[in-house]
């Protein structure tokens, strides 16, 4: 990875999560495998399911976050343990302090890649040669990016997707399970991919593909 980057087994540090669903339970115990030390999360449910699996205490909601000031983080370290695009968005322009960049142990992400603040990169996913990660992007369960391509800020690209070399994505991306993008694609801002889909054209901003080949729907 670029020179800045953390590696997962040199962080020591404590992390809240914002949110505490379902990419919570993995985002929290990815952190837990790579040396972090939760100290919390914000969520709306009165009992979120990271909490109730890992015994964490909740400090605030998301509702709070987005209306409110942002909080202290008193050197406490934040990452965005949520799914939802649009939200995410609107708390990465709000939250102060510094995010956190969560690879898990068992991601292979090259030492010539870029990875961005806030990135979470699951568990046997594959980042490869000079290939760029935007802040907050998601590269989720066994997903390969691969060599030289572009995912933008806040991009999801979930378990099983595989970006071909050079693809481009745009911000606030949604790569669906299973997608496939044909080498050299770009796709837009604000695109979803359905699951399984094939792309083999390029994806203007704004626009929902799915199917093989992957059409306007």
């Amino acid at each position: 990875m670029s020179p800045g980057n953390e590696h997962p087994h040199q962080v020591s540090c404590q992390l809240l999560l914002i949110g505490g669903g379902g990419h919570a339970l993995v985002v929290a115990e990815a952190a837990l495998l790579s040396d972090w030390v939760l100290c919390g999360v914000h969520d709306d449910a009165d009992a979120p399911s990271v909490c109730n699996m890992f015994g964490l205490p909740r400090r605030g909601t998301i509702s709070a976050l987005l209306s409110g000031p942002a909080p202290a983080t008193d050197g406490v370290r934040w990452h965005l343990a949520l799914g939802n695009l649009q939200i995410r968005a609107r708390l990465a322009d709000r939250l102060a302090g510094d995010a956190a960049t969560i690879l898990h142990p068992r991601a292979s992400v090259a030492p010539s890649a870029r990875v961005a603040a806030g990135v979470f990169v699951g568990a046997m996913a594959v980042v490869h040669t000079a290939a760029s990660l935007g802040p907050h992007a998601i590269i989720n369960t066994s997903a390969v990016v691969e060599h030289e391509c572009v995912v933008g800020a806040n991009t999801h690209v979930a378990p099983g997707a595989v970006l071909g070399g050079n693809v481009r994505v745009g911000a606030h991306t949604l790569i669906g399970l299973g997608a496939r993008l044909a080498p050299g694609i770009a796709v837009g801002d604000g695109c979803v991919v359905g699951a399984g889909a094939v792309v083999v054209r390029d994806v203007p901003d704004g626009t929902r593909v799915r199917g093989v080949p992957a059409r306007p729907f």
